[in-house]
């Protein structure tokens, strides 16, 4: 069932929700990485362990907000004009986290065009749920200790390497190919603090909150954007949106990535105006019709609403793991193993 946007919203309110702002996109990218600077002052100013596990949070929530604003800019909203759009996401948002705007926008397009569908490449990561609360735990220690992240980022690596029979010299020209500005963005970073004196803050606050907590907040936020929706063929419920108080939006989901639904109905809407997409939805009458949870820990209870005694640790209860593990948002989830 496909709905338009002329059918949910006034052609005033869809020229308000559709306009895009250089000096806005600019901003949120800039914001980010601010954050994620400030952040990291802030623990060199008090080096202890609050203002290290604080900063860690803060700077994998940034992180996960550069993957968003990557993401508006796959669709060419990030801002108005293109080359602009194209040159933020790719430079200082994509290539920072080890993706890129283009292998991103190829795979992400299939997940719009075929939402909770088979053909859909993220069906993946909501299939699976509810889980048991042993199971939600055991994934939430492997985000937290980095194990997912690190085999993440082995996966990709080993395969923008190739094949270890290549010679040497096309493995580098594969890997260039497939990482290489992304190498060079992760150089840039650690250049920037070396040249501060602080070298060492890339490993321990920019590493480490990209293997770590980025990762926990990325796995509830695929969790809360379709696992468990009510209605896998109606776009007002088989994606949902969860309200977020200002804790949850500076470390759980910045830059409005909970209005899922709002972006489901209209993709072409930027991040920053999707509040004001759901404001008109409601006025003009479709606030009931759309799946909302008020928060994410309601979310959390819901996606591990099966009983522990159901929890069968090592033996197969779905294909999941094994492919969020090794599959990136760039390139998508390809391979299979099963995993509780």
């Amino acid at each position: 069932m496909r709905v338009l946007a002329k059918d949910l919203l006034s052609p005033e309110q869809i020229a308000l929700v559709r306009k895009r702002s250089d000096l806005r996109g600019t901003w949120l990218v800039f914001h980010a990485w601010a954050v994620i600077f400030g952040a990291m002052a802030i623990f060199v100013a008090f080096p202890n362990p609050l203002t290290f596990i604080l900063a860690v949070m803060v700077i994998g929530a940034r992180q996960l907000g550069l993957a968003i604003l990557m993401h508006d800019g796959a669709h060419g909203i990030l801002t108005e004009n293109q080359k602009l759009n194209n040159f933020l996401s790719q430079w200082f948002c994509a290539f920072p986290m080890m993706a890129e705007t283009g292998a991103y926008r190829r795979y992400h397009l299939k997940h719009h065009a075929n939402t909770q569908q088979k053909e859909d490449p993220d069906l993946v990561l909501s299939a699976p749920f509810p889980i048991t609360r042993k199971s939600f735990r055991r994934k939430m220690i492997r985000d937290i200790t980095g194990q997912t992240g690190y085999q993440q980022r082995k996966a990709q690596i080993l395969n923008a390497l190739g094949p270890a029979d290549w010679p040497l010299a096309q493995r580098l020209s594969h890997y260039w190919r497939k990482l290489g500005r992304a190498t060079l963005a992760q150089l840039a970073i650690f250049g920037v603090l070396a040249a501060t004196g602080h070298w060492y803050l890339y490993f321990i606050l920019w590493l480490a909150p990209f293997l770590t907590w980025h990762q926990a907040i990325t796995r509830i936020r695929n969790i809360a954007e379709h696992a468990m929706v009510p209605d896998n063929d109606d776009p007002f419920r088989h994606a949902r949106t969860t309200l977020a108080n200002l804790v949850e939006r500076a470390l759980i989901a910045p830059y409005w990535v909970n209005y899922h639904v709002e972006h489901h109905l209209m993709m072409w809407v930027p991040c920053y105006n999707l509040p004001m997409a759901r404001r008109f939805l409601i006025a003009n009458g479709y606030g009931t019709r759309m799946e909302t949870k008020e928060s994410y820990a309601q979310v959390i209870r819901m996606a591990t609403s099966r009983p522990d005694d159901q929890d069968r640790r090592g033996e197969v209860i779905h294909n999941a793991r094994k492919r969020r593990v090794s599959g990136i948002t760039s390139e998508g989830f390809t391979e299979d193993q099963n995993a509780a």
